[in-house]
Parts: structure tokens; sequence; C-alpha cells
């Protein structure tokens, strides 16, 4: 240690003692290189020289400076507590709200997402006026037009409007009898009780074809075709004739009409994404119909209780009948043969019905346009393009619940015989007898309408 060094540490009150000691220690610690120069680069910094300034003066700056640090870090809405600055104008100065940028963040992230459901929406909107002009003709600005012209629907006015849906697989040329309609059914909407029916009519019903004489209901629709049928008030073709057929025999109204062939009900059930139908066979194995080919994914093998269903199984479900083939295979499941088969069809429709009816189709775009693409190429029918809106509004408005099966054979009572048919067919006629539809139309008339 330098003698300076003592002397400033040495006893004594002597003033001028400790004085020229800490000169002392300055000039021994400035010996050492670049040392003033540091202390000049602090000094910059704070603002001052640091050798001149007080040991309270450093507190106050390392006060200040924490003050300043936790008011950086407060929301823009919390009071500064306990620390006021003073403005050039003497008046409390505010420190400047930080920017509100999740705002911004949000806001934009909102628009994004608005303009990408404009750009999904808007595309699904052309994609269905371009669908309309096959299912509808003319053009699609035109369709658009029509689309929101206001209507009142064919037998809206008796409370009950009837439209026949009628299924064959015209798109299958490989298959036997691909132009007989062999999914005849009338859903009716009850526009007073806002509830719907289904009514099935079993193919295999022998009936009196107006102007062609007695043969299965499902030829009625071919046989209208290859015999060019017209009559006033009706569609012209095989639909025209067996509307009228239906009429005559069972003495319901139809209003309109809609061919669906089996590529729509594939092609919608994929588009929605598949739907949920319960098993419920007497069988405890539930279904087996070995008819159903290799390549359409048979045979069709499903076990009691729900099952998620693609759009080819659910087509292999609703033309399954489980009947023995001509190599010895047996099917079971199916007791009641085509009644089943026509229960399973109005079961697919009503989970359709369901699905379509949620949210998650609804504004689903790409889905709604599978759909549309779906209907456009594979349904005819004779309504106009705002008719179809509206009777589709009242579907939708119309939950499961309210949606009722009706069969010709009950649990409690069976409508139908086995009759055997020209050349030997196996056919159903009325259990009262082959023209007398008297029980049939006492039990569903009063629920979708009589002529």
């Amino acid at each position: 240690m330098s003698k300076d060094f003592y002397t400033y540490y040495s006893p004594g009150d002597d003033k001028e003692k400790r004085k020229d000691g800490f000169h002392a220690r300055r000039k021994v610690a400035d010996d050492v290189p670049g040392a003033r120069n540091d202390r000049r680069r602090i000094g910059d910094m704070t603002g001052g020289e640091p050798e001149k300034q007080s040991h309270h003066t450093r507190k106050a700056q390392k006060r200040a400076a924490k003050q300043q640090a936790q008011t950086e870090q407060l929301l823009p809405d919390q009071p500064l507590q306990g620390y006021t600055q003073q403005g050039s104008d003497g008046e409390p100065f505010v420190p400047p709200k930080k920017r509100r940028r999740w705002l911004r963040r949000t806001l934009w992230t909102l628009f994004t997402l608005v303009f990408i459901a404009l750009i999904g929406f808007g595309w699904v909107g052309w994609k269905f006026l371009r669908e309309t002009t096959k299912v509808f003709g003319g053009t699609p600005l035109g369709n658009a037009a029509k689309l929101v012209q206001p209507t009142t629907l064919n037998g809206e006015n008796r409370g009950h409007v009837n439209l026949l849906l009628a299924g064959n697989s015209i798109d299958d040329p490989g298959h036997g009898g691909a132009s007989l309609t062999d999914s005849i059914m009338v859903l009716s909407i009850d526009t007073n009780s806002h509830k719907a029916y289904m009514f099935s009519i079993p193919r295999d019903m022998w009936v009196n074809i107006p102007g062609e004489g007695y043969a299965k209901i499902n030829s009625a629709y071919p046989l209208g075709n290859s015999d060019h049928f017209e009559e006033a008030g009706l569609p012209s073709g095989g639909m025209g004739l067996l509307e009228k057929t239906i009429e005559q025999h069972f003495q319901i109204p139809i209003d309109y009409y809609a061919l669906v062939n089996y590529t729509a009900l594939k092609n919608i059930v994929n588009a929605i994404g598949g739907v949920d139908v319960a098993i419920q066979s007497t069988d405890p194995r539930g279904l087996y119909d070995p008819n159903i080919s290799v390549a359409d994914g048979g045979p069709l093998k499903l076990p009691n209780g729900v099952n998620h269903l693609d759009g080819q199984t659910a087509l292999n479900l609703s033309r399954a009948r489980g009947d023995p083939t001509n190599d010895g295979r047996v099917g079971y499941g199916f007791p009641r043969s085509d009644f089943d088969r026509t229960e399973h069809q109005r079961q697919i429709i009503t989970a359709i019905q369901a699905k379509m009816s949620s949210t998650g189709i609804l504004i689903n775009p790409i889905k709604l346009g599978n759909v549309l693409d779906a209907i456009g190429t594979n349904i005819t029918t004779d309504m106009k393009i705002n008719e179809a809106r509206k009777f589709v509004s009242l579907v939708r408005g119309i939950g499961t619940a309210n949606l009722q099966s009706l069969a010709l054979q009950t649990p409690t009572k069976n409508y139908l015989r086995s009759y055997t048919g020209t050349g030997g067919q196996s056919a159903l006629i009325p259990a009262a007898g082959i023209n007398d539809y008297s029980d049939i139309q006492s039990y569903i008339q009063p629920l979708i309408g009589s002529l």
C-alpha cells in the first residue's frame, strides 16, 4: 500500500488530510491505463461526470431508472402508482399508451376469414347456378333471377305437397333391367302440421298400367318411354305414365316427380361424409346379401346396431333383399325381402335429410359443391327452380322426429299378399283382391291426401 493510502485512512478528524488522501487515491486509480477514459464514457452515458457526482446522486439516478423500467411494463390502462413526471409546461406528464397491436391483428384475421368465406360461398353460388341449368334448363343468370321469385307449390293450398321419387340404375348399363324403377316412393309434406310422410310402393306390385295392361309397377317407366306417353296435365314419357298408374290405383295426387339414378345416391352420401343407419335385423348376425357383387363392394354384410355407411355401402343396402344366389349362397337378415329393402331406403333418405340439415354441411363450400355435382348430373324433375327452393325449405323445416315412414306391411297388418303374374312372375297384390285398393287408400289418404 502507498503512503498516501495510509494518510487517507489515518485516525483523526482532520478534513484536509482526508481530502488529500481522497485525491491521492484517485491519482492511484488514474495510474491504471484507460481508467480516466472509462469514467468519461460512463459520464457521457449518464449525462455527467461520475467522479463529480455524489453517492446520493447516484442512488437517485438508480431509483429513477428503476421507476422508469417499472412504468414501461405497465399496461396502457394502468395508473402510474407513486410516480409523476412534469412536462415542459409544468403539467403532469402522462406516458403514451402502447399501440394496441392485438386489436389490429384480430381485425386483420377477421377480415381474412370473411374474405375467404366470401370467395368460398361465391364459388358455391356460381357452381349452384351452373348446376341448375342441368336440372332446370335455362342459363345461370336467368335461374338466379327465377330463384328468388315467390311461388305457391302445387298442392300447397290443399295442405299436402306430394313428390314422386323414383330410382333406377340407368347409369349402370351392365345392370339387368337398368331402366326399371326399382325404388318408388311418395314424399308427402303436410304444410299445415309441418310433418312429412314417406310412402313406399313395392316394385313388384301387380297393377293395370293404363294403355299397357297388367305388369309390375316398376315397368311403367320404361313402357311410357318406349311408347312416348303423352297426356294433358301429366309429364311426358315414362314418369308421366308412372304418375298416372299410381294416381289411378291409390287415388292420391302427385304434384311433382324426381327421377334419381343410383349414382346420385352414392355421390350424395359421399359428399356429406357418409350417413349413420341403425340395422335392426331379427337375425342376431345382422344382414348378409350375397347378391351384391365384389366389384360393387359386396357381398353386403352389416352387423346389428348403428353403422356408418359410405356411398357405395348405402347404395348396396338400398338394393339388397337377401335373395339366394344361383350358386346356392343364402342371405340372412331379410325375412320380409322387398319390404326390408324399402324400409332401408327410407332409413337412408332420413339419414341424408338429417345430415344435410346440419350446419357442418350448410357452411362447408366444398361439401355443398360436391352435393350439387351429384344432383346436377343425376337427377331430373319437373319442378321449376323457385318451386324446388321452396320445397327444400319446407323439408329443412321438418325434423327427423316429424318424418314418418308408411309401409304396406306393418307389425299389426299386412295390406298385400303374394300373387303369380303372367309367365310365373312373383308379384304382390292388395290383400283384399287384385283390384281392391280400398283398405290401402283408407290407410294412406288421411296422411298424404286424396284425389
